[in-house]
Formats: structure tokens, sequence, C-alpha cells
């Protein structure tokens, strides 16, 4: 099992949510989390390890698509404009360590945020570590999860992980990629949230949010999320991809949505960062 590294994993009880306002003049310099300066120290030294700051099939600042110096500039600007914005923003997600986080994200799928909120404070009491979860009897857990649908597949997954962290981890989570996507429910967008968030390792989480408006800013092309997710190691500092993904989905969320963008209100396209692709 890997060992793992970064600052310990803290309680979160969701990122706090707030209307941006609609209009905002930039007097500071933003202020990155305490996660972002250990990262870039990290980063800078040469300390961070190469399997967390590198991304499959691209070197570091290597975008295989058509991406200029000028897109690289302008999407660093647009994650300070959002750091300014947001300087909140966090995993939704309501947990306290690595193990809980992994569940509720792999609970996740297919639902909201919110929803699993709901529904992890019994489940977690009832079932506080590995051992008891991988012991626990399907009928309940589905009982549990009904709310979220999809509540047999998901009590499957969860009693595979269970059963897993005990037998082959020790009743802990493994902090490297390749581990975690083996774990039943698992894969890469599961993992890069744990990484990011429980373990401090830089990692970018692509969602519906983060393509969206990756897309809508022209840093890239495609819908595939691990290319999404080139794309965007390929311009952006690795210190800012875990809380970077956090506001993208904040902003996602408030101004920027699917159907109809409040692009009236919107900071990036009012500061020349947004070229409104698709829109």
């Amino acid at each position: 099992m890997a060992v793992c590294g970064g600052r310990p994993a803290q309680r979160r009880t969701g990122a706090r949510r707030r209307n941006p306002p609609a209009r905002v003049v930039l007097v500071v310099p933003p202020m990155r989390s305490r996660r972002e300066d250990t990262v870039r120290r990290a980063v800078s030294s040469g300390t961070a390890e190469a399997e967390v700051v590198g991304v499959v099939g691209a070197a570091p600042g290597v975008a295989e698509t058509a991406l200029t110096t000028e897109t690289a500039r302008r999407a660093g600007a647009v994650d300070d404009e959002l750091m300014t914005l947001y300087p909140d923003a966090a995993c939704a997600l309501d947990h306290d360590g690595p193990f809980q986080l992994l569940v509720a994200t792999v609970l996740s799928a297919q639902t909201t945020d919110a929803r699993v909120n709901t529904v992890t404070p019994e489940l977690f009491e009832r079932y506080p570590d590995p051992a008891a979860l991988g012991a626990a009897r399907r009928e309940d857990l589905e009982a549990i999860l009904r709310p979220l649908g999809f509540q047999r597949a998901k009590a499957g997954h969860l009693l595979g992980i269970g059963q897993a962290l005990t037998e082959r981890f020790e009743g802990r989570v493994p902090c490297s990629r390749e581990e975690l996507v083996a774990l039943p429910g698992v894969g890469r967008k599961t993992a890069n949230v744990v990484l990011g968030n429980a373990f401090g390792r830089p990692a970018i989480t692509v969602d519906t949010h983060v393509g969206r408006l990756s897309r809508r800013l022209g840093w890239t092309t495609s819908k595939d999320p691990l290319r999404v997710e080139k794309d965007i190691a390929a311009l952006w500092e690795p210190w800012r991809w875990t809380d970077g993904c956090h506001r993208l989905i904040e902003h996602g969320r408030q101004v920027c949505s699917a159907r109809s963008p409040r692009c009236g209100q919107c900071t990036l396209l009012e500061a020349g960062l947004c070229p409104q692709v698709g829109v």
C-alpha cells in the first residue's frame, strides 16, 4: 500500500454556499488556501511525486491540443478571479477523513452531493469503519441508501469497499490512484476526489461543471473526462488543481449553468477571460 503524505484530512461539512456579487473589482491579490501553498512548495522543491503531478499521457506543461501561452495565462487569471469570488469553495460532501470521503463520493454517482449528505449521518453512525461496513447486511444498506437511487448497486459497492479495505489495506484507505481505482465502484474521478481532498495531493476532478466551463472558456474541445483533465493540467500549475476545480464547480452552479448561463453577472466575461465558446 502506498505511504501517504500531505496534510491530514480535516472534517468537512460541505462548501459554504453564497451568491456571488454581480460585479467584483479585484483590489487585492487572491488568497490561496493552506493546501495550495503546501502543494506549491512541494512542487517547486521537487518533493511532489511524479505520479501525482503528472497526468497519464501528458507531460507537465505540455498539451496535446493547440494550446497557447495566452490560453495558459487566461486560465491562471480565471482561477485567480474565482479565488476571490469563492474563497470558501470546497468539497460539498460532508465527511470526516478519507474513509468517509471515499464512501460519500461513491454514493454521489447519479445524485447530488446535498442528497448524499442526508443519508451519510445514519450510514456512518451504524458503520463507522471499513470492517463494520464490510460486515453489514445488504438489505440494511439498501434501506439506508434508497433515497439516493440505485441502492442495490451502491450497497454492493460499499460492501466490496469495506471488505477490500479490511482484508487488503489493514482498514485504511490507500492513497495511490492505482490502488483506489481497483476498489469496487471507484473510478478515476472518485480517486481524484479522495487524493486531492483527503490526502492533499494534486488532482483534477472533472465533473459536469468542470467539463462544461472548460469548453466554454476555450481550454478544451473534448467531452472525454480524461482528455479534459489532461488539458487543464497543461494550463494550470499543480497547486491549483484540487481547489481550482472546486471553484469551477461553484461558478458552474451559481453562474455558468448548463441551460441558462447568467453571463450578464459573470465577472469572467467582464474581465475579458471568457470567450463564451458554444454559448
